[in-house]
């Protein structure tokens, strides 16, 4: 027997897991006829048959069950090197990360101070946007490895828990009006300081007002900006009040320009995850996420 061409040993994979040619046919995008000359093709090489024939379709027999092994076990591989090549950056030990807008300006930073301070001067290239934007960039290939705000799940990328965050309920420690906030339904009487569509930060405080206050009574939020810094320096300022993420406040809590809201019947609770296109990631951005995953940060 000499060397079995892989795409007929995909063909075969996938003949097998339709149970028909016509039906692998459509998934291989080729005609009937040709799917099964290269049925008889494989068979011929391998120099058996390997395919049960019936008129309900064809099922593998014992030497198509170990063919049929060998092709998921090439497909693994290959599928492995090409994430490999794929997420490896061109700069080799470059580490090319995206995040949302808080933890690239609050968690990303002492994170990779700590990493370089162990192996060196990585080379590093921080992407940043809002975190309907960075899973994006993860699953069309842009960056190897993403890390994002409030996702527990999504259809296009892996995600796993890193972090935990409590988005809390902060204004003006110079503004008293806002003392008499201890409702979720006092905010209606209050400006609310909100992030833009798209971002984590807002689409988790939408979904928490909506299970307290009911859908049809979500709060609109008067002042829309788009970065934690300027929704942060306008709650400082007076304007209105702000959903903020306690890694993002910790040092106006500190100075005592803010203070927490302590509203009774809502708390939000949410994760920093990372996400990559599969659970197994190589290269620079694999060699980061590995020691990351031992070394979490804290938050003071």
């Amino acid at each position: 027997m000499g060397m079995i061409d892989p795409r007929k040993l995909e063909a075969f994979r996938i003949v097998v897991q339709a149970g028909k040619i016509s039906s692998a046919a459509k998934l291989l995008h080729l005609s009937q006829p040709a799917v099964t000359a290269q049925m008889r093709a494989l068979e011929e090489e391998c120099g058996r048959p390997l395919l049960q024939r019936t008129s309900k379709g064809v099922t593998p027999n014992s030497w198509g069950l170990l063919l049929l092994e060998a092709a998921k076990q090439v497909k693994d591989v290959l599928g492995a090197v090409e994430t490999a090549i794929r997420e490896e950056p061109a700069g080799g030990d470059e580490v090319v990360l995206g995040a949302g807008m808080t933890t690239a300006a609050y968690v990303v930073p002492a994170l990779f101070a700590a990493y370089r301070a162990v192996h060196g001067p990585v080379p590093f290239r921080l992407q940043v946007s809002n975190t309907a934007r960075v899973v994006d960039w993860v699953a069309d290939g842009r960056v190897p490895l993403g890390m994002v705000e409030g996702h527990s799940r999504s259809p296009r990328v892996h995600l796993e828990r890193y972090l935990d965050d409590e988005l809390v309920a902060v204004a003006a420690t110079s503004a008293p009006g806002f003392r008499r906030i201890t409702r979720a339904a006092d905010l209606a009487e209050v400006p609310l300081l909100m992030r833009e569509p798209g971002s984590g930060t807002r689409a988790i405080v939408e979904e928490a007002l909506a299970r307290v206050l009911g859908a049809s009574q979500v709060l609109r939020s008067e002042v829309q900006l788009g970065s934690n810094q300027a929704v942060k320096m306008a709650a400082v300022a007076g304007i209105g009040v702000a959903f903020a993420s306690r890694w993002s406040v910790r040092l106006e809590l500190a100075a005592g320009t803010l203070r927490i809201l302590p509203l009774r019947d809502l708390r939000i609770l949410r994760a920093f995850s990372w996400a990559t296109l599969s659970p197994q990631l190589h290269g620079a951005a694999g060699r980061f996420l590995a020691w990351a995953r031992h070394h979490p940060p804290a938050l003071p």
